[in-house]
């Protein structure tokens, strides 16, 4: 990486910026430096010319002294410092980074080149992938933002790749009313098959959208993200023929032809983000008593944990509590019905609490070795349920595990995610779980079967909640949204006053 100091001599007959102001070019305006390095040679002015060199030695003896004193930097021109140091051990640091890089590295390396489209699923030995998915390129903005915090590619050719994202999504993408098609041609970026346009997997795109309009604020990218965003019609989604609560609740698609489709967001799911997503719109939002629509529950009890899970008949899946706060920080926060940031933690050890106690049924499950969530099997998608657990029927648990469970915990329970997440990486080497691309989506050591696709968005939620333990970034990112902060007011959240608020070991406030 060129030093900051360097991009001053391209100022040096121009009249000297501030240091401060040419940070701030730099990181806002990519190639705007460079732009005016290759502009003509200007004109030298004699006393402006003179200045100009004053100041340029002032500022290489103050550069010369950084080392001596300290020297505040602008955010975003160094990594930001761990928010992890301290509660992290250098074998620990090392892991989430490289669980990171890999995780990364399936965006990166995915990423389609004509219309920054991301697959829904490809190869573990990497090459072409046919299917891109909406909710998989909100990932991926998500993920080039967090690559562009570290430096870990240039910045130039990360902003090229989140403009080409944005520019489809702006002026190519078939939508309906803002929302988009659940799986697009990677290569035609057309519909795919007679998918549904996706409500939760618009809001997932959303919010990447909206992570990137706050990281490349004032620039063209945050321009096209404030338009996508803006597109979206929210309460063309709303229902009011399945009310449950009196209220209407969002639909989960719609089909040309046959019109919105039968299911709807009315229980405990990953639906509170696209609820959330749509309050806090300035262009199209939809009524604060939204939020109300949905039940919170059932409630279910195990190992000692109470939390929110689907029906009985249908047990939510661990990822629909790590979603919606891949990108709202809800820690310390509340609304009159629970704390969310502890009934995912619940949930996240109830997980483990269900694997230890089938270890006797396979015997591969342990204290060091568990996570069950949707993912996919020998025969296909499973949606790998909550406990209680299911050990009948199409979506029986049969020893499978699935290190995005873990991984898309890490900030609920981050000793027991992290340390069991390397476990496993160590105990089950020789099959070769963990490489390029990270973890692979899932494996079973009863079967000796291992994945060979990963999908794009268990890479995503394990990249995303492995940052926000470590530094925060999402969080801080998308919280300083506008969008974000109206969501969370007109969604009645206020902070935890007291650990009184709630009974021990629950989540959920007595109604």
């Amino acid at each position: 990486m060129v030093p900051t100091w360097m991009f001053h001599f391209s100022f040096l007959m121009e009249g000297w910026p501030s240091a401060a102001e040419s940070r701030r070019t730099l990181r806002r305006h990519p190639g705007a430096v460079a732009s005016k390095a290759r502009s003509a040679p200007p004109k030298m002015v004699g006393p402006r010319a003179i200045g100009s060199i004053t100041a340029l030695l002032v500022f290489l003896l103050s550069f010369a002294s950084a080392s001596a004193r300290s020297v505040p930097i602008p955010a975003g021109i160094a990594p930001r410092v761990e928010q992890g140091k301290g509660r992290l051990s250098p074998r620990q640091g090392r892991f989430l980074s490289s669980l990171e890089h890999g995780c990364f590295n399936y965006f990166w390396d995915q990423m389609g080149h004509r219309n920054g489209l991301v697959p829904n699923r490809a190869p573990v030995a990497g090459g072409p992938a046919p299917v891109a998915s909406i909710a998989a390129t909100g990932f991926g903005l998500t993920a080039l933002c967090i690559a562009d915090e570290h430096r870990w590619k240039p910045r130039a050719e990360i902003y090229k790749r989140v403009l080409r994202t944005l520019r489809f999504f702006r002026y190519k993408a078939q939508c309906v009313n803002g929302f988009y098609y659940h799986f697009l041609g990677m290569r035609s970026g057309r519909r795919h098959g007679k998918c549904s346009v996706s409500s939760i997997d618009t809001a997932l795109l959303m919010a990447g959208v909206l992570t990137v309009r706050e990281h490349f604020a004032g620039t063209a990218a945050a321009r096209l993200a404030t338009s996508v965003y803006r597109r979206v019609d929210w309460p063309w989604m709303l229902n009011s023929n399945f009310a449950p609560n009196g209220l209407p609740t969002l639909a989960m698609g719609w089909r040309p032809g046959s019109g919105f489709i039968h299911y709807n967001w009315f229980q405990f799911n990953e639906g509170p983000l696209i609820y959330l997503l749509g309050i806090g719109s300035n262009s199209h939002p939809l009524p604060p008593q939204s939020w109300d629509a949905w039940r919170r529950g059932p409630v279910v009890s195990y190992g000692g944990y109470k939390f929110m899970n689907g029906t009985a008949s249908a047990p939510a899946p661990l990822f629909t509590h790590q979603y919606p706060q891949a990108w709202f920080d809800l820690r310390g926060l509340c609304d009159h019905y629970a704390d969310y940031f502890r009934d995912s933690r619940y949930a996240t050890l109830a997980n483990r609490a269900m694997c230890i106690h089938l270890a006797t049924r396979f015997h591969d499950y342990g204290p060091n070795s568990w996570g069950i969530s949707a993912s996919l099997s020998p025969s296909g998608y499973k949606v790998w349920g909550q406990p209680p657990p299911t050990t009948t029927g199409v979506d029986a648990i049969n020893g499978t595990l699935v290190p995005c469970a873990a991984g898309g915990s890490i900030p609920f329970a981050p000793r027991r995610c992290i340390e069991d997440l390397m476990a496993m990486r160590e105990k089950y080497r020789k099959l070769k779980i963990y490489g390029h691309f990270g973890f692979v989506d899932a494996f079973n050591p009863l079967t000796g079967w291992v994945a060979n696709d990963m999908r794009g968005i268990d890479q995503g939620i394990t990249l995303v909640m492995a940052e926000n333990y470590r530094t925060g970034f999402v969080w801080r990112t998308f919280m300083a949204d506008p969008v974000a902060k109206r969501a969370l007011s007109r969604a009645g959240f206020h902070k935890m006053t007291t650990k009184k608020e709630l009974p021990k070991n629950t989540s959920v406030f007595p109604q």
